[in-house]
């Protein structure tokens, strides 16, 4: 995984220049911890651009990116890896989804130039046909009325050895007459999401959900064109327990009246996550 550096253009992405503009002029004053989503879809082969020839997959060339020590040196850290189980919603269909946390704005803009990157970024460059990097910041979220559910090992399906914990993952743009800077469970019946997720919490939290996190959109370095509000984490006991909200009658009958009325676009996606210290990274980052 992970990130891109905005003065290093990839024939996998458009490039936002006004959100790179963003992030490297942010006054330290007004900076703070950006998380970077990054939607990624691979290359079946990989492909490099100086035309050696490589039998590595797209996947095994992004691994051989994976830019660890380079991220260390401007204080980043990968908090998520995973791999995409089932798209629900969407085009295109992504494999894999990682977060890196950084510092600030101004320090993801500061590893372009870490000693080794731009050699690094040559297998991301050969391993990736698509990506998607979203800049997101921490929203207040219903979590407490989340963390009120039951522990897992009292829900209707825990995790089991076959079937383990799964992060369902909405990347979402909202129709404007319903955008929210704040969700909350407490909005007005105009609030079509925040009347969605009154219809949906109870299910939710019978099942054992509980919010990783949720995250406002402060940009989309790189993308399609495509401008988001929100990107959500939220983690199940197990793929069951998800698909037992996701089928469930009310949560249906919401979802008809409420949530397909605010969503204007989305991603939606059952990850196995590989890395995840997505919920602790937000913990450790809020004030005490």
């Amino acid at each position: 995984p992970m990130s891109e550096s905005p003065d290093l253009v990839p024939r996998y992405a458009q490039m936002n220049h006004d959100y790179g503009m963003v992030l490297a002029t942010t006054p330290p004053e007004e900076d703070g911890p950006v998380w970077m989503v990054n939607l990624m879809r691979y290359r079946e082969r990989a492909d490099y651009a100086d035309g050696r020839d490589t039998d590595l997959s797209g996947r095994e060339a992004d691994d051989t990116y994976a830019p660890v020590d380079e991220l260390a040196a401007v204080g980043a850290e990968i908090v998520f890896v995973g791999d995409v189980e089932t798209q629900l919603l969407g085009q295109p269909t992504w494999d894999r989804v990682a977060v890196v946390r950084y510092p600030t704005r101004r320090s993801f803009i500061e590893l372009q130039s870490v000693p080794g990157f731009a050699e690094r970024h040559a297998h991301k460059e050969a391993g990736m046909e698509q990506t998607i990097v979203i800049g997101g910041r921490p929203l207040a979220s219903p979590g407490d009325a989340a963390s009120m559910g039951p522990d897992w090992a009292d829900v209707p399906h825990p995790p089991t050895d076959e079937d383990g914990p799964v992060q369902v993952i909405h990347v979402l743009r909202f129709e404007e007459s319903d955008y929210v800077e704040t969700p909350g469970l407490d909005g007005s019946d105009a609030d079509h999401m925040a009347a969605y997720q009154r219809g949906a919490a109870p299910v939710a939290i019978a099942n054992g959900v509980r919010i990783a996190g949720w995250f406002g959109v402060d940009g989309t370095i790189l993308g399609d064109g495509r401008e988001w509000d929100q990107v959500r984490f939220n983690t199940f006991p197990s793929r069951e327990a998800f698909m037992t909200v996701a089928l469930d009658p009310d949560r249906l009958e919401a979802q008809r009246a409420h949530r397909e009325t605010a969503i204007a676009d989305t991603f939606t996606l059952i990850v196995r996550p590989v890395i995840d210290r997505l919920a602790e990274s937000i913990k450790e980052g809020a004030p005490s």
